[in-house]
């Protein structure tokens, strides 16, 4: 008999993503290394990250009252003013530019050898199995283990059941290992229609080793919606169980489609059952969410209830199901002695509540995410940039940064139009007595359209663009097309990580 976990529970790449660290995104940064306290978007109404230095400083730094003045920027090797390649700025002196920081000083030297994390590659999350509605199904590496062992259990059962079928039981039991999986994709696909339904995206399905989730990105927006998305789940399994019941009754009991007809009717009815249990992460858990939410009108409210009954599922988990499979209440014989059943009954409860306590606490972080994603603006994150030609020599488009205020650089055509962002990275990796000969347009990344933002982004759209074009640095666009300023995905994941550890 075999117990599933097909939760269906929206997972915005909590098991992915240290999934996109550039970029962050719900629920992964509950597991990454906390960096540097970001600034707090509402110290600059104008501009988030007024006195935060970056991990690879950019053109400039937040200033302070002991930094040199812009007029001091000549020391780190730029030319005499009198010398310099017109500014855009110049030419275009009606051109509005980002609000900005205070005044800066040049950039300071990194710490040697200080690099900045690579974007870790995304995983594609197994075999790829199809991609019904559009979703793309995958099967993950501990399927198969799993796989390997309803086989040897169930195979082990029809033994006892039908001795004549020999070795050949195995093939029987591994049939029915896939049509019970293949039960579990129709639950998650449940939800997935139903997600797709309410407008909701899903990333894909996946089958493990306790069941399946779909990854659905977004919360539904209402409390009945939630209740329909989870609830749609073990419905479908309560009938599957209720169609496998009636083809047994048209076959013979004790032959090797009655056995399997059985054994699927069983699974199903198990796997809505401890789904409809009303604990988070599982289906029950999400629809006591959303009655709670209905009752307070406060979406937190009701994650907090949810998650708190379904650690108290995860304790009662770990200690009654060993004990009800040893006094015989599930239907084998008591025992007295601990064997290796009661070995593997008290390890497979502590699976199931290891599953339910950690998806119960990833809840609650996602919650507390979710509260706090408003305050990420582009608006308030963004740096102030200059504009700067193509040819322009990296020390005087320095200093032009200091002189304007500005943390960020802007390569345009001769229209003043914007053609390439320059790369912070790239400006500290040039020596300063190297900066008069090396022209910005060297350390400068093209602008693809993903690579321009709207300043009115926040929240989960400010970082389902960043996700969906990975790069350093943005161009901010204003909604006429003007530049805004450059948004740095390190000053995003700091604001991120500040958002996170702020209390609800």
């Amino acid at each position: 008999m075999v117990e599933s976990g097909g939760s269906g529970r929206p997972r915005p790449d909590s098991e992915e993503s240290a999934e996109r660290h550039a970029t962050p995104a719900p629920p992964p940064a509950a597991h990454q290394e906390t960096p540097a306290e970001a600034p707090d978007p509402s110290a600059d109404k104008r501009h988030g990250p007024s006195e935060e230095t970056t991990d690879e400083p950019g053109p400039a730094k937040a200033g302070t009252p002991d930094e040199p003045k812009p007029q001091d920027a000549r020391a780190a090797g730029a030319p005499d003013p009198a010398d310099r390649t017109p500014d855009p700025a110049d030419l275009h002196p009606d051109r509005p530019l980002a609000h900005s920081t205070p005044a800066l000083g040049e950039p300071p030297t990194p710490a040697k050898g200080r690099r900045r994390p690579q974007r870790p590659p995304e995983t594609r999350g197994g075999l790829l199995m199809g991609r019904p509605f559009g979703v793309p199904v995958y099967v993950a590496p501990s399927w198969f283990l799993v796989a390997a062992l309803i086989t040897w259990v169930f195979g082990g059962q029809l033994d006892r059941v039908l001795p004549e079928l020999g070795a050949a039981r195995y093939l029987v039991a591994l049939f029915f290992a896939v049509a019970f999986y293949a039960s579990v994709l129709v639950h998650e696909l449940a939800h997935t229609i139903a997600a797709l339904r309410f407008k909701l995206p899903v990333r894909r399905i996946q089958l493990q080793f306790f069941g399946g989730v779909s990854e659905i990105e977004k919360e539904a927006e209402t409390p009945g919606r939630e209740f329909v998305l989870a609830f749609v789940g073990p419905l479908l399994s309560l009938v599957l169980a209720g169609l496998f019941y009636l083809a047994m009754q048209t076959v013979e009991p004790g032959t090797v489609p009655g056995v399997l007809l059985a054994g699927l009717m069983i699974s199903n009815l198990i796997v809505a059952i401890f789904n409809l249990l009303p604990g988070l992460p599982l289906d029950g858990g999400r629809m006591l969410r959303a009655v709670v939410w209905k009752i307070t009108g406060k979406p937190m409210t009701g994650t907090i209830a949810a998650a708190w009954v379904g650690r108290a599922l995860a304790v009662s988990v770990l200690i009654g199901l060993p004990l009800l499979t040893q006094s015989g209440a599930l239907g084998s014989e008591a025992e007295d002695s601990v064997g290796m059943d009661t070995v593997l009954d008290a390890l497979l409860a502590a699976i199931l509540a290891a599953i339910i306590w950690t998806g119960a606490g990833n809840s609650l972080r996602m919650a507390r995410l979710r509260e706090h994603l408003p305050e990420l603006r582009a608006r308030n994150l963004t740096r102030r940039a200059v504009p700067v030609e193509t040819n322009t020599p990296l020390s005087e488009a320095l200093r032009r940064a200091n002189d304007a205020g500005a943390r960020a650089l802007v390569v345009v055509d001769a229209h003043g139009e914007p053609v390439s962002l320059v790369r912070e990275a790239a400006i500290v990796g040039v020596p300063e007595h190297r900066r008069p000969w090396v022209a910005v347009s060297g350390l400068a990344q093209d602008l693809t359209e993903g690579m321009r933002v709207s300043a009115e982004l926040a929240g989960e759209d400010l970082l389902d663009a960043l996700r969906a074009t990975p790069a350093t640095e943005y161009l901010v666009v204003e909604e006429t097309g003007e530049i805004y300023g450059v948004l740095s995905a390190a000053d995003v994941e700091r604001a991120f990580v500040k958002a996170m550890a702020r209390p609800s």
